[in-house]
């Protein structure tokens, strides 16, 4: 329509013959036809103006790729074979970062195939929308807002215009991350396997890989090595890391090198550290308490011991899953208490799961300003705005119905206990990488529900619910308001 010509140009001085305003009503005619035809779109242009379904494509090329090579004879030892279901979920749980494991990663994968397990858990890890984001980059050399809208909240950002300098930081943060934890792990690693420099150099990098992104999996028989602190103490360092998020990451790293004190920290950091230190306290407590007595957990070992397993029990379930020996064996108050942590996860944007902490942080902060009577959401002298309060309702609404839908589903498949069926569907969920038994090879309709839950739980529901939904205009029309009784 704004093309339009009421002049002598060239596209109209034949036919006007100096009457170019006689035809002003055939022109806004064809402007207007011209508007209605569908235009034709390439294939990036139609991948590109969608950010959330490029993202569910991209996700589920990886899960294709990655269930393909599990499938080849090059990933088993001679004489193993891996039947499809195996495959297809131990690639989704590589992808999600969860880190479930069905077989014993150690004799049924060969150095081929805990490649494909290493390259996956990377690459799931980095993020979903950070992969898809490139994408984007290297097809439309630029982002649409669309799609640097949907990647500026996966990475933690408000400004557009930091997305592709936070892409690179991330890139960057995490190889450092990874490449410390692989130092810090080969002198503990060497002592461990008796002086193999090759084998320790592929376990160390294995357990940087899988600790930094919170994947369970581990590269031998021997787990997390929690008696060796020179081995527990860099895997567990790293794992904790990884849950913060790359916004809370980058935030102290600039505060550090600015020198800014912690009252200038940012709201999301304040938040963030706050809650991940009370659950990892609360959790440490709970076991140091209720699993005291537990010889599965504690082996009637002394207090140091003791507070050692205690402390891997209490960082490792919120995301990491290594270490799955006692499991199976805690009590069943505790098996719910860690269905609770997994459920609530890691920090925004971090390779941890869950409805994340700060997301129970905001529906902690308005059950205070509600029962306060107080209207304004405030916290560390910040308030926070009505939009994100929504959004963490509606989360973890929706998150806390896929887990009570999947553990009635596993129920019902399995034939297990509600707590082993929650337990379990919040590990999915959460990608806490953990298993009481209703993970089995030899049941493939609950590997589905809980490969689909992993799926929900690393592809989150803000990214499925935008690439189904279609923009629509603005609010021009609010109906009246009515009082209606709740609680």
């Amino acid at each position: 329509m704004s093309n339009l010509v009421f002049d002598e140009s060239s596209s109209n001085r034949e036919a006007s013959r100096g009457y170019a305003w006689w035809f002003s009503g055939d022109t806004f005619e064809k402007a207007a036809a011209d508007e209605r035809r569908p235009r034709k779109r390439t294939i990036s242009q139609h991948l590109t103006s969608q950010p959330g379904r490029l993202t569910i494509i991209y996700f589920m090329a990886l899960v294709t790729a990655a269930t393909t090579m599990l499938l080849l004879p090059e990933s088993t030892p001679e004489g193993e074979t891996t039947t499809f279901s195996t495959a297809l979920f131990t690639a989704v749980s590589a992808l999600s970062t969860c880190g479930i494991s069905i077989v014993n990663s150690t004799t049924h994968w060969t150095m081929f195939g805990q490649g494909v397990l290493l390259v996956s858990v990377q690459m799931g890890g980095l993020g979903v929308m950070t992969f898809a984001s490139l994408i984007t980059l290297a097809i439309n050399h630029h982002m649409k807002a669309t799609q640097r809208l949907l990647t500026a909240s996966e990475l933690g950002t408000t400004k557009l215009s930091e997305v592709r300098g936070v892409l690179r930081v991330v890139l960057g943060t995490s190889l450092i991350i990874e490449a410390t934890t692989f130092l810090a792990l080969f002198p503990g690693l060497l002592r461990v396997t008796g002086g193999d420099w090759g084998k320790t150099a592929w376990e160390a990098l294995f357990f940087a890989v899988m600790s930094y992104n919170n994947a369970g999996f581990t590269p031998d028989g021997a787990g997390l090595h929690v008696n060796s602190w020179a081995v527990g103490l860099p895997i567990m360092t790293s794992a904790f890391c990884g849950t913060l998020g790359f916004p809370v990451l980058l935030n102290l790293l600039r505060c550090t090198r600015d020198h800014t004190p912690p009252r200038r920290w940012s709201l999301h950091t304040k938040v963030t550290l706050t809650m991940t230190f009370l659950i990892v306290a609360a959790s440490l407590i709970w076991f140091l308490a209720v699993e005291w007595d537990n010889p599965a957990l504690f082996a009637d070992a002394d207090v140091e011991t003791r507070m050692r397993h205690a402390m891997v029990a209490a960082v490792m379930p919120r995301s990491s899953g290594f270490d799955l020996s006692w499991v199976p064996q805690v009590s069943e108050p505790t098996k719910v208490f860690m269905s609770m942590v997994m459920f609530v996860g890691g920090g925004s944007t971090s390779t941890a799961g869950g409805i994340r902490v700060t997301t129970l942080a905001v529906i902690l902060i308005v059950c205070r300003a509600s029962f306060t009577g107080h209207k304004d959401i405030t916290v560390f002298r910040r308030r926070i705005h009505t939009d994100v309060a929504m959004t963490a309702v509606s989360i973890t609404t929706t998150c806390l119905l896929l887990v009570m839908c999947a553990s009635l589903a596993l129920m019902i498949v399995s034939g297990c206990t509600f707590s082993d069926g929650l337990f379990d569907a919040c590990s999915a969920f959460g990608l806490g990488g953990y298993t009481v038994g209703v993970a089995r090879e030899d049941n493939p309709a609950a590997l589905a529900i809980l490969a689909f839950t992993m799926v929900v739980g690393r592809l989150g529901p803000m990214t499925i619910a935008y690439s189904i939904s279609k923009p629509r205009a603005l609010e021009s029309l609010r109906y009246p308001t009515e009082p209606m009784v709740v609680g």
